[in-house]
C-alpha cells in the first residue's frame, strides 16, 4: 500500500474530504464547513472537545455520485429483539427446504478434525479511555466525548491512563494467567475509516498476561465428547484500543460514533485447542460470565460489551504429518448461538471444499443471523500487512507485584465458586444455576439474593427459624429464574408497546423497578407460609409487574380483595379424595403393584394426577396441592390398598 500524503490524511480527517478519486468519499452530515462542529464539539480548545448538546455524524459515502445518496433518517430502527431474530432465522432456514441437524449430533465430522481458536474483545469497564482523558461512553449521543487524540489531531500525543489497568489485570487473574512485569504498546497499522490515526495502539510482543487457562465443565454446555471438564489454554491477554462504530444507513452511507475510538479494550487470545462447536460457544459464555464476576467488563455478548472472533480450520484424522489445515477467521460474532452455528457452518464449508479437491484460503470471513453459509469479506492479512512497530510515544507499562497481590485478595467469588453454591446450598439443578448467574449481564444472580435476604428478614420477623439451604431459598430461585422469565416473555410476545421489551429493567446491583426485590419476596412470604395459593401468588406478580399495586402494599391487595388462602380442613379433603378415586381402580392398582414390590419407583405421576383431579373438583382458591397430596396419599395407603388386597 502506498505512502498516503499527509496533507490528503488532514484533509480527511479535519474536513471530512479527499480530493482524489478512490473507495472512501467523505462529507459532513450536517450543514457548515466546521468539521469540529460537525463531530459533535465547540470549536477546538487548546485541550478537549466540548461537548455538543445534540447527536452528531460523520458520513462517509461510497457511491460514485454523492449528489445521489438518500439522506440517512432522522434516527435509526430500534434493534429487533434478539429472541425475534432467532425466529426469523428459523423462518428463513425453513423457507430454503435445509432441515438443520440437532447442534448435539453437529459436533463431529467422521475423518475430520475441527481445530478451533478464538480471540475475544470486551470492552473495560473504566471510567476514562485508554490513551486519552475523555470519558467512555455507551448511551451518549455521538461524537460527545472525543479528545484530541481519539481524532489523532496534529500534534496530540497518547497519555495513559493508569486507572484502565485495575479491571484488565483483574480480568487476567481470573483466567488464570501470569502477569507481567513488564509489557509495551505497539502500532498496528491499517486504513479504514473507524481508525483516525492509521493504526491501532496493541500489545502484540509484550502483551501484560500471558499463559493462563480456563476450565470447562459439562454443565457449561460443552460436547459431550469432551467429557466432564477440558482446559483450554490462554495465550495471551492484550491491551488495545476501540475504533469508531459504523452504522450503516441507506444509500451506501455510513453514520461515524468516535465516542468509542480509543475506549479501552483486553483481547484475550486462546490456543487452537478447540475441537468442537458447542466447545467454543460454552467458552465464549464461560469467558463472559468470568469477566462479568470480577467486574471488569461493561457489557455481555449480545448487548455488543463483547464481540469474538474465530479461528477454524480442518486437517484428516489420518494425515500423518499432523500439520493444522489452513485457518479462516470469522469476524465479529454477536451471540452464544452464532459462535457454534458459523463454526458448524465454516467447518462444513471446508471440509467440502477439499473433498472436492480444492484448496482453502486464509482469509477473513462474515456470519449473518439466519445463515447457512459463512461468506468472503476478504483477504486475510498477515503481521507483514499490519507491520508491527514499537510505540515510539508510549514507555513501557510497569505492573507491581504488590497490585497484583492486592487485586487476588479481592478478587472475590468466581462463577464455577459461585456454580457450586447454588446447587448445593439451594439445591438448584447446573442448568438453573448458570441461568441465573447468565441472565441480565449477571444481575438476575444478585437480585435472587437481594430477593433471598428479604425473605428471610420477613420469616425471621414471623418468628420462624431460617436453617441455611432451606426450602424457601429453593422457592425464591425458581421464582427468580422461571416465573420472572414468563413474564418478560408474555409481554415481548403480546405487546405492541416497545417498551415492553426492555424486560426487567434490572440494575448491575440487582435491582428492577419494574418487580422490586422487596415486593417479590413479600409475595413468596405468604407463599411460603402457605395464607396464599401458587395461583394467587401469580397473579400477584403480574399485578407488581403492571404497576397495579404500590411499593409495599401486597399485604393490603390481598386483603382488599379477598384473596387469602382458605384451606378446607382434613375431613373435606379426605371426603373429596373419597370422589376423585371412585372409578379409578386401574390407578390404584399401579399402588398396589408398588407396595408389592412389582415396581421400582413410587408411582408419582400417578398420584399427581390424582391431586389434580382434587383440585379441579373441590372448592375455587380452598384446595392446595400440598394439602391434597398428603390427604390422598394416607388415603391410598390406609384404606384403599387395604381393601384391594382383602378383595385379591
Amino acid at each position: 500500500m502506498p505512502r498516503i500524503p499527509t496533507v490528503e490524511l488532514s484533509r480527511y480527517l479535519l474536513t471530512g474530504h479527499i480530493a482524489s478519486p478512490g473507495c472512501l468519499r467523505a462529507r459532513a452530515a450536517l450543514p457548515g464547513k466546521n468539521t469540529r462542529a460537525a463531530l459533535g464539539g465547540a470549536p477546538l480548545p487548546s485541550r478537549q472537545l466540548q461537548p455538543r448538546q445534540h447527536a452528531c455524524y460523520l458520513t462517509t459515502e461510497t457511491s460514485a455520485n454523492p449528489s445521489t445518496t438518500t439522506p440517512p433518517p432522522a434516527a435509526a430502527a430500534a434493534a429487533a429483539p434478539f429472541r425475534k431474530q432467532l425466529k426469523e432465522q428459523a423462518k428463513a432456514l425453513k423457507k430454503s427446504g435445509q432441515k438443520k441437524k440437532k447442534s448435539s449430533d453437529n459436533q463431529t465430522v467422521p475423518g475430520w478434525e475441527l481445530t478451533v481458536g478464538i480471540e475475544i474483545h470486551a470492552q473495560l469497564n473504566t471510567a476514562h479511555k485508554l490513551f486519552s482523558p475523555a470519558t467512555t461512553s455507551f448511551n451518549d449521543p455521538p461524537n460527545t466525548h472525543v479528545a484530541p487524540f481519539d481524532l489523532a489531531l496534529p500534534g496530540s500525543q497518547p497519555l495513559f491512563q493508569p486507572a484502565t489497568l485495575i479491571p484488565a489485570v483483574r480480568a487476567a487473574l481470573a483466567l488464570n494467567c501470569s502477569i507481567q512485569p513488564v509489557s509495551r504498546f505497539d502500532r498496528k497499522h491499517y486504513f479504514h475509516w473507524d481508525q483516525p490515526s492509521g493504526y491501532q495502539i496493541t500489545q502484540f510482543y509484550e502483551p501484560f498476561a500471558k499463559d493462563g487457562f480456563i476450565t470447562l465443565y459439562a454443565r457449561d454446555g460443552i460436547a459431550a465428547e469432551d467429557g466432564e471438564e477440558i482446559n483450554v489454554g490462554i495465550k495471551q491477554v492484550q491491551m488495545e484500543q476501540d475504533t469508531a462504530k459504523t452504522t450503516a444507513q441507506p444509500g451506501d452511507v455510513q453514520w461515524l460514533d468516535f465516542n468509542r475510538v480509543g475506549v479501552p479494550l483486553i483481547e484475550i487470545i486462546t490456543l487452537p485447542e478447540i475441537h468442537h462447536p458447542a466447545t467454543a460457544a460454552a467458552l465464549v459464555r464461560k469467558v463472559q460470565m468470568v469477566l462479568a464476576s470480577v467486574d471488569a467488563c461493561v457489557s455481555g455478548l449480545e448487548e455488543g460489551g463483547l464481540r469474538a472472533d474465530v479461528n477454524v480450520s480442518v486437517r484428516r484424522t489420518d494425515d500423518p504429518s499432523g500439520k493444522l489445515g489452513t485457518r479462516t477467521e470469522i469476524k465479529n460474532l454477536s451471540s452464544f448461538k452464532a459462535v457454534e452455528d458459523a463454526i458448524i457452518a465454516e467447518r462444513d464449508r471446508q471440509i467440502k471444499l477439499l473433498e472436492e479437491g480444492g484448496e482453502v484460503k486464509g482469509e477473513t470471513r462474515g456470519w449473518s443471523l439466519g445463515s447457512t453459509e459463512t461468506r468472503r469479506l476478504r483477504g486475510k492479512e498477515g503481521e507483514v500487512d499490519y507491520r508491527y512497530m514499537p510505540d515510539p510515544d508510549l514507555g513501557p507499562v510497569v505492573i507491581g507485584q504488590d497490585l497484583v497481590e492486592r487485586l487476588k485478595e479481592t478478587m472475590g467469588v468466581l462463577p464455577d465458586q459461585e456454580a457450586d453454591q447454588l446447587m448445593e446450598r439451594y439445591n438448584l439443578s447446573a442448568k438453573d444455576a448458570l441461568s441465573l448467574m447468565l441472565l441480565d449481564g449477571g444481575a438476575r444472580i444478585q437480585y435472587f439474593y437481594n430477593v433471598l435476604d428479604s425473605l428471610e428478614e420477613r420469616l425471621v420477623a414471623d418468628g420462624q427459624a431460617v436453617p441455611k439451604g432451606a426450602e424457601h431459598a429453593t422457592l425464591a430461585a425458581n421464582w427468580c429464574l422461571h416465573e420472572l422469565g414468563k413474564l418478560t416473555d408474555s409481554a415481548s410476545s403480546s405487546s405492541s408497546n416497545p417498551d415492553a421489551l426492555d424486560g426487567l429493567a434490572m440494575t448491575p446491583l440487582g435491582e428492577s423497578p419494574l418487580v422490586p426485590s422487596f415486593s417479590l419476596a413479600a409475595v413468596l412470604h405468604h407463599l411460603h407460609s402457605r395464607t396464599i395459593t401458587a395461583k394467587v401468588a401469580k397473579d400477584l406478580l403480574w399485578a407488581v409487574y403492571r404497576g397495579e399495586i404500590p411499593q409495599g402494599g401486597i399485604t393490603n391487595y390481598i386483603d382488599t380483595r379477598g384473596l387469602w388462602f382458605k384451606e378446607l380442613p382434613e375431613e373435606e379433603y379426605a371426603k373429596l379424595a373419597d370422589e376423585v378415586i371412585q372409578g379409578e381402580d386401574k390407578v390404584l392398582g399401579e399402588f398396589l403393584r408398588w407396595k408389592h414390590g412389582k415396581m421400582k419407583a413410587y408411582p408419582q405421576g400417578k398420584l399427581m394426577y390424582l391431586v389434580g383431579k382434587m383440585m379441579r373438583s373441590g372448592p375455587e382458591g380452598r384446595v392446595e396441592a400440598a394439602g391434597a397430596e398428603g390427604v390422598l396419599r394416607a388415603r391410598i395407603e390406609e384404606v384403599y390398598l387395604s381393601e384391594l388386597e382383602k378383595g385379591e
